[in-house]
């Protein structure tokens, strides 16, 4: 049976859809990742774009809140910026684990897309 894991970043729009689309792709058959957000928002074009770049095509998820998952029973929540990791304190559907925060948003295009793909 597959391991179930939940990503979490404040408005479910890069950092959560870009992990939730590699853990898919390269771990798909161990583990199936599903990502939220605290303030759903939409899916960033450039985290759309930089996943084309290594075959990953994310252009068919949305943001989504948290609250979708009321009830759902994951093996590992796991939050990835310090924002989400203060909002979401505690979820009761699986372990939780932080990931330092990557904040990008004062950067130029090109280093944004660098960021992004990094």
């Amino acid at each position: 049976m597959k391991k179930r894991v939940l990503l979490l970043c404040t408005s479910n729009s890069c950092r959560s859809q870009m992990a939730e689309g590699v853990t898919n792709h390269f771990f798909g058959d161990k583990l199936e990742a599903f990502s939220a957000g605290s303030q759903a928002s939409y899916v960033h074009p450039l985290a759309i774009e930089v996943m084309k770049e290594i075959d990953i095509d994310i252009s068919d998820h949305r943001s989504k809140n948290l609250s979708e998952f009321n009830g759902q029973k994951f093996d590992y929540v796991i939050t990835l910026c310090g924002s989400a990791n203060k909002t979401c304190l505690l979820y009761f559907g699986g372990t939780k684990k932080y990931i330092s925060d990557l904040t990008i948003r004062q950067k130029p295009l090109e280093a944004k897309k660098k960021s992004y793909r990094n």
